[in-house]
């Protein structure tokens, strides 16, 4: 923050974009265990809960004007279980849940997405601010 702060003219825009790997909700028969994928899943991230540092780091670099927003993408096809399913394998990779674990809960969100039942929210953190003139 404090480079882009230094580079950007006086009165320019600095503009942030992320996720914060913490705040997926996907729906689930066992609420618990998808918790525990998720989790598992953002500690495989550099930096899986920057996003929601965003408004800080902007104001402790001395930026102006800070602004944040969150816009929440909602899907519920099929489509997205290639995304949950590796939700799951990272969980699996890093031990936090076992092979069946994961196995059975991609297993579930497949039969979601085939039912039209499937429910995943993605938030998005967007972070604007003015450099000091």
């Amino acid at each position: 923050m404090t480079e882009a702060r230094r580079v950007l003219a006086p009165g320019g825009r600095i503009t942030l974009v992320g996720q914060d790997w913490d705040t997926i909700v996907i729906d689930s028969d066992d609420p618990t265990l998808t918790r525990t994928i998720v989790h598992a899943r953002a500690d495989l991230t550099a930096g899986p809960r920057t996003a929601r540092r965003y408004r800080s780091l902007l104001l402790d670099a001395g930026f102006d004007d800070v602004a944040v927003e969150v816009h929440t993408g909602v899907f519920t096809g099929p489509a997205m279980s290639a995304l949950l399913a590796g939700l799951a394998e990272g969980a699996c990779s890093t031990g936090a849940v076992t092979r069946e674990q994961a196995d059975s809960w991609i297993a579930e969100q497949r039969a979601r997405g085939a039912a039209d039942r499937l429910f995943l929210a993605l938030p998005m953190f967007m972070a604007a601010a003015t450099a000091p003139r």
